[in-house]
């Protein structure tokens, strides 16, 4: 199972970046959220289920890097680069953009590996506190979604552009990208997180 989610996540790594985002209208901030979206709620915790706990997971044996902390760096990462002149300098080159990708992945993967807990020491007590580090994640991509859905004028950009082949006003091509991150994006944490929870709590329980 770890192999082929290993494996899975890669692929959609490899679809996202070297078929989806060159050839869409890197424009369209909608376009930008289902990049988003498949790199930290699918791509990132595929890829950390296939390397929890082998020599890979650099999170192990760090016992200051909580799921909290972790949490709380891919808040920064994701919130930052909404900030409208960066989304505009990310449009605008090909390097920028390579760089958020790279943060994006890099701070889902620590946070996903952070919260599975695959170290054997205290891993059920540190799986207990991923399911508040993903909670807390799911809050912040909520709010951070209804924001980008619910703003009274466009932040990003000002004429038309194309999703998946659709034309899409810039208010509407945000409302868009603002339901993604919260369909999407806080349903996969929100439902991270309960299944670490009943995890946790069924090891807990003694075998009778």
């Amino acid at each position: 199972m770890t192999k082929a989610a290993l494996t899975t996540g890669f692929v959609l790594l490899l679809l996202l970046w070297g078929m989806f985002l060159p050839f869409a209208d890197r424009n369209s901030f909608s376009v930008h959220m289902i990049a988003h979206m498949g790199v930290v709620a699918g791509a990132a915790p595929l890829v950390a289920v296939g390397i929890s706990g082998t020599e890979r997971d650099f999170t192990a044996g760090r016992p200051w890097f909580t799921p909290l902390l972790a949490s709380v760096i891919e808040l920064f990462a994701v919130w930052v680069w909404h900030i409208p002149a960066l989304r505009a300098l990310s449009e605008s080159s090909i390097a920028v953009a390579a760089l958020e990708q790279a943060i994006f992945f890099g701070a889902g993967l620590a946070l996903w590996l952070a919260c599975l807990g695959g170290g054997l020491a205290g891993k059920e007590e540190r799986r207990l506190a991923g399911t508040f580090g993903l909670l807390f994640t799911s809050m912040h991509m909520t709010l951070l979604g209804a924001l980008l859905a619910l703003s009274p004028r466009p932040l990003y950009g000002e004429g038309d552009v194309t999703c998946l082949g659709v034309t899409l006003d810039a208010a509407t091509d945000q409302q868009v990208g603002g339901v993604v991150m919260l369909l999407v994006g806080a349903a996969v944490y929100l439902a991270g997180g309960v299944a670490l929870l009943a995890r946790t709590l069924n090891a807990l329980v003694p075998d009778r």
